[in-house]
């Protein structure tokens, strides 16, 4: 047995000796670097595969294609000599094989497993797949190529391309623009119309706020426009009505209202007409400890009225410039008549009419200490004396009369100072006192 396996080592030995030498012989290759233009190269590349390189991508593409082709030539190179060392060891293999088939085959195995184990299993299986590795390189030298050959000589230079690029965007620009302007001209139209809008909106309602302004100083503001009273709770020098109406020339008069008050000492003034030149000119007035008096031009008259407790009284007054002859009414009862009261003097017209304070100018100059302090209602005025049938009516409240020349509506009476407008039905206050 060791006879047989020592000349068997001596052939494996020379074989082995002769495949280090061949595959060292073979195994020295020669590879091709790129370099710059005009330099001696060792690998020469055909000029048809050049390509002047314009921008630092496509010189980064040719260098790619470049190493590529270098790659190519390995793989071919190593190709080419594995398949001579593949041929060597299978007509090896055949020999050794034939030497050693009588030995068994376990032997055989065995000896060709230590011998060739570090062979592939399957050449025909490595040199398909070198195969593929080298196809797939070619494909994607083919793409380069063509992706070269297209932004070199197929399209627009890049200068061209720059151009036409922004070209493109100095047209895009200008649609963009266009579109801006014109929804800028859309947002202007629509702000004038919603202006437009908001003002029409505005001016009906400011038209219907002065319609309810003017309702609420109008007649709907009560029941019915003599349903109210001017409340004037304090002794001041500043709260008063007014009647917006003057009085025309007048040779009689007769002035009725309703009042409320229990001021101490005296109601104060409840009513004074001034004229220029005569603030006096018609005053009815209770103050201090002086009973009621009437004034006409200055002149005075004393009332046998009563009025300070606190309940409501329906007073009248009339006057006449024939012998100056006066009447007094409370509660629809004459309690008082006189005469020589300013007789043969007529009424001056266009004075004022204040309610609540006595006037030492026209219009103006009140003294607290003169103030009416209560409430008053139904303040109207005739430019005739009344019988005293239609007065009683009006006490009873059997029959409205507004006067002919002042008449109790809401819209001719004024307030100012802290005076108030107040609803009221007198004949229902009335019978409320009783």
């Amino acid at each position: 047995m060791l006879a047989l396996l020592v000349p068997l080592l001596l052939i494996h030995a020379s074989w082995s000796g002769k495949v280090a030498r061949a595959s060292g012989a073979k195994g020295s290759r020669f590879v091709c670097t790129p370099v710059p233009a005009g330099t001696d190269i060792s690998c020469p590349v055909e000029a048809s595969n050049r390509v002047q390189s314009t921008s630092p991508q496509e010189e980064e593409l040719r260098s790619t294609i470049i190493q590529l082709r270098e790659t190519i030539l390995q793989q071919k190179k190593t190709i080419v000599s594995q398949q001579g060392t593949i041929k060597e060891l299978n007509s090896k293999i055949a020999r050794c094989e034939a030497d050693a088939r009588s030995r068994g085959s376990a032997r055989r195995k065995e000896f060709g497993k230590n011998t060739m184990g570090d062979l592939p299993r399957d050449p025909a299986e490595t040199v398909e797949q070198l195969g593929k590795t080298m196809q797939s390189l070619k494909d994607r030298l083919e793409n380069l190529e063509q992706q070269l050959r297209t932004n070199t000589s197929g399209g627009p230079l890049p200068s061209d391309l720059k151009d036409l690029l922004r070209h493109r965007l100095g047209d895009l620009e200008s649609q963009l623009l266009t579109r801006v302007a014109e929804l800028e001209e859309e947002k202007s139209q629509l702000y004038n119309e919603t202006a437009a809008h908001r003002q029409r909106t505005e001016n009906t309602l400011n038209s219907l706020l002065e319609r309810i302004t003017e309702l609420e100083k109008s007649n709907r503001a009560f029941k019915s426009p003599e349903d109210f009273k001017v409340s004037l709770p304090l002794r001041t020098n500043y709260l008063y009505g007014r009647i917006k109406k003057s009085l025309p020339e007048m040779y009689a008069f007769t002035v009725c209202m309703w009042l409320k008050s229990s001021a101490s000492p005296g109601i104060g003034t409840p009513f004074s007409y001034g004229v220029p030149g005569q603030a006096n000119e018609i005053v009815l007035i209770e103050w201090g400890n002086n009973p009621i008096e009437l004034l006409v031009n200055d002149k005075v008259a004393q009332l046998p009225l009563a009025v300070s407790d606190g309940r409501w009284h329906h007073i009248c007054i009339t006057w006449t410039t024939r012998d100056g002859f006066w009447e007094a009414y409370q509660d629809g009862e004459r309690l008082g008549t006189g005469e020589n009261l300013a007789p043969w003097h007529p009424i001056k017209p266009g004075g004022v009419i204040i309610l609540g304070q006595e006037q030492d100018i026209v219009g103006g100059r009140f003294d607290a200490t003169q103030a009416f302090v209560g409430e008053l209602s139904h303040f109207n005025m005739w430019d005739r004396v009344l019988r005293p049938i239609d007065i009683s009516a009006m006490a009873n409240c059997s029959a409205y009369m507004p006067g002919n020349v002042v008449p109790w509506v809401d819209a001719n009476v004024e307030v100012f100072g802290g005076a108030t407008k107040a609803a009221l039905e007198i004949c229902e206050d009335r019978l409320f006192d009783s």
